[in-house]
């Protein structure tokens, strides 16, 4: 049902989903929204129906998800393959399977495996990696089998959680360049209250 409503975001705001991963109590997606708002809309779009659903399903009211949601900009290059890989290895860091194929609620069955999934669209990097889907396929599967820094999954983590950016330094700085102010990346919330001598 979450990816049904999830389907329905997508096609509503007219944005691309490249790799997901539901988990027990969060979810991955990676997005290419289609305006400035997208990631937004899909997001406010998921909440109503599937918290309606689950609400009347249940015979529960009020919120389900609790906080905002986080997200960073990701380069369009070998950067946002390794968050597929990121996002799609969830299971296997939690230690809920050993293999992300024996994960059903992942993009990882289609990327790697070729299996029908009507959520997802293929990003221009995918398909560098082969000129047939076979070939693609076992491409994708053998970036899997490197053994991932644990500097590649921190950068990943830590990018999300404060709203950083993923991508090369020429990336970061050509960001900043359009935003007119440096990156930095700073805690979220509210910024700690300082003292003011009378």
């Amino acid at each position: 049902m979450f990816i049904d409503c999830l389907r329905q975001a997508k096609e509503k705001t007219k944005s691309k989903i490249y790799a997901y991963c539901l988990m027990t109590n969060h979810v991955h997606l990676l997005v290419e929204p289609s305006t400035e708002d997208g990631l937004g809309n899909i997001v406010q779009s998921l909440g109503r129906r599937y918290v309606q659903y689950i609400n009347q399903t249940y015979e529960r009211t009020g919120t389900l998800w609790e906080g905002r949601y986080k997200s960073s900009l990701i380069s369009k290059d070998e950067y946002l393959l390794a968050c597929s890989r990121y996002i799609e290895l969830n299971p296997v860091r939690a230690k809920i399977v050993e293999d992300p194929g024996d994960y059903p609620w992942s993009s990882f069955g289609f990327r790697a495996e070729g299996k029908s999934d009507a959520l997802l669209d293929e990003d221009s990097i995918y398909l560098g990696l082969g000129k047939t889907k076979e070939e693609r396929q076992l491409n994708y599967k053998k970036c899997f089998l490197e053994n991932i820094p644990n500097e590649e999954i921190n950068t990943m983590r830590t990018a999300t959680q404060k709203g950083g950016i993923i991508g090369n330094e020429k990336f970061i700085s050509d960001i900043s360049r359009l935003l007119g102010r440096e990156i930095v990346l700073k805690r979220r919330g509210r910024p700690k209250k300082t003292l003011t001598p009378f």
